[in-house]
């Protein structure tokens, strides 16, 4: 069994400078705050399907009704947690982008994120939460991170001959956003996007323990064959 470790504590920052806020606005940014740590603490220890608003409030010495005034409910906390995973990683893939990174990159970049903190990885690319579904604007800030991917792939040569599942892309590609990438592209990204997340998964869930070789040059492997294809 593999020995599932607790988030970093982090800090949830605002775009509001905190000078032009009430106290009753900090305060209830401050409570906000602290309930996210709670139930991602809560995620670390029996997954987010198991994720209670009333054993939280139980930990922070509040009353059920009390805690209800920050969320709405259950499915609005992990909404809060889902977004604030999918921006941590766009952000991540738009600063290694400025920097000039391409596929390779945009992979070291992402597994550096997972290994960061595991359950906010598998929150967001681990088993769909049961009776869950993302809001719109939680989706398109996920697509942003397939955006970042389709252009680091459009932006690598490519000679190979097309293949019945271009065809399908073809009339299949609403997942891309929009994104004009052609047929080969989109494959090679899904591509990229199953394999490197099918090594992330199966490292950050303990599968490799006990294997004797080291899960970064696997990836780092993984990652140049997809590079030379």
């Amino acid at each position: 069994m593999r020995r599932i470790r607790a988030p970093k504590r982090r800090e949830w920052r605002t775009m509001t400078d905190a000078r032009t806020r009430t106290p009753r606005e900090r305060y209830r940014t401050q409570v906000r705050a602290e309930i996210k740590e709670h139930a991602w603490e809560q995620i670390a220890t029996a997954g987010a399907s198991a994720l209670s608003l009333n054993a939280i409030a139980k930990r922070m010495g509040m009353s059920g009704p009390a805690l209800y005034r920050y969320f709405a409910g259950r499915d609005e906390l992990i909404t809060e947690l889902v977004r604030d995973a999918y921006r941590s990683l766009a952000d991540t893939f738009r600063a290694a982008s400025g920097e000039g990174a391409g596929l390779a990159g945009l992979a070291h970049a992402m597994r550096a994120w997972a290994l960061d903190d595991p359950q906010r990885y598998f929150l967001v690319f681990g088993t769909p939460v049961p009776g869950y579904r993302a809001p719109d604007d939680v989706t398109e800030i996920a697509a942003e991170t397939m955006t970042a991917i389709l252009d680091a792939c459009a932006a690598l040569p490519s000679d190979r001959p097309g293949t019945p599942f271009d065809t399908h892309l073809e009339g299949h590609r609403q997942w891309a956003a929009g994104h004009p990438a052609p047929p080969a592209v989109l494959h090679r990204a899904l591509t990229v996007w199953t394999r490197l997340h099918g090594v992330l998964s199966l490292e950050l869930a303990g599968h490799f323990a006990g294997m004797a070789f080291d899960p970064a040059l696997l990836y780092a492997a993984e990652l140049d064959d997809l590079l030379e294809r």
